[in-house]
């Protein structure tokens, strides 16, 4: 089975297990874990920031990040697609009692004019006051879009003009920073907080870490408590996470060119209408109308491949570390022939 649903279901490397099974552990409650102490230090060194701290989920680390920056009654702008407000089961609402104002961006990206004109007078009582702007690099519904950095730098002046936190679901960054030749401490100097999600294109079974500044993560190790998020001997994971991160960034531009490849194939044949442009490791495509989703995702099942639909046409593929070349090879043959 070629599975290319997420980049999610990979399995851990021997290598990495190695890693998991030889780490030091403690509890992390008491903050006793040297491996997730480790992996929290390395994180924030990377990025140029204070502090980090691991958490199980990168829906959560979204989360605490939302709560922080936040008081209930007030309002978060994010693009219409964002992970934040699409796939984390309305926690804004619910963890945090904030609002989001949605903004119709290009493939889940916004930018600095669209933000101002979206922010909310703070002096006009009747709406909720603009608190928070959360973005999203590389952007999932996007297709694996990638912010240009100076469009990032243009809304972070928006945000210090009107007093408003900044956070980036990074669940996908090291794959932006890869493809845009990109540094983390870019990214650090412009955001209040980070989040960074181990379990994707890093290959770890789990682990999100978010990393921000002494004022703002001062209450998060509260936040990741109340909800729930407090672990024990996690230093297992966090063992993973750094032997992707010692080992799995590089590798990352490989996943983007087989996803290139398979977007020009898809791009040829005469049952796609129309595939988004390919940035990273997501490769998002429509069907002609007259073919039937549901057919054309049970066909490529009995041909062992599977792919996800996200809904409003979309179908996506996405490459990751166990998509190998000669998964690639009959991936390609495969689409080639159902015509």
């Amino acid at each position: 089975m070629i599975d290319l649903k997420s980049d999610t279901i990979t399995k851990p490397t021997p290598g990495m297990m190695e890693a998991i099974l030889n780490a030091k552990v403690g509890d992390d409650v008491y903050k006793e874990d040297p491996t997730v102490n480790l992996l929290e230090e390395r994180l924030a060194k990377m990025f140029g920031k204070k502090h980090a701290l691991f958490f199980p989920t990168g829906s959560m680390a979204n989360q605490a990040a939302i709560k922080l920056h936040t008081q209930p009654g007030e309002q978060l702008i994010c693009d219409k697609w964002a992970h934040v407000y699409n796939y984390e089961g309305g926690g804004a609402s619910f963890n945090s009692g904030v609002s989001c104002k949605l903004i119709d961006g290009d493939r889940g990206m916004i930018r600095a004019e669209q933000i101002e004109k979206a922010i909310n007078p703070p002096d006009f009582y009747h709406s909720p006051l603009t608190r928070l702007v959360c973005l999203e690099n590389t952007t999932n519904k996007g297709g694996g879009a990638c912010y240009n950095f100076e469009e990032i730098r243009r809304v972070k002046k928006v945000c210090e003009k009107h007093c408003l936190g900044l956070h980036l679901d990074g669940a996908r960054l090291f794959n932006a920073l890869v493809a845009k030749g990109e540094s983390p401490k870019q990214y650090g100097e412009v955001f209040d907080t980070i989040s960074i999600c181990l379990s994707k294109g890093l290959g770890t079974p789990m682990g999100s870490v978010l990393i921000g500044d002494e004022k703002l993560m001062k209450n998060a190790m509260r936040v990741r408590k109340v909800l729930g998020g407090g672990m024990r001997q996690i230093g297992f994971m966090a063992a993973a996470g750094l032997y992707a991160l010692e080992n799995n960034i590089e590798r990352l531009a490989e996943d983007h060119k087989r996803a290139y490849e398979l977007g020009e194939i898809l791009s040829e044949q005469a049952y796609v209408e129309k595939v988004e442009p390919i940035e990273t490791n997501i490769v998002i495509f429509y069907l002609k109308d007259k073919i039937d989703q549901s057919g054309f995702l049970n066909l490529l099942q009995e041909k062992n491949i599977i792919i996800s639909a996200m809904g409003e046409g979309k179908l996506r593929i996405v490459t990751h570390l166990d998509y190998t070349k000669q998964n690639h090879e009959e991936l390609k043959a495969i689409l080639k022939n159902l015509n």
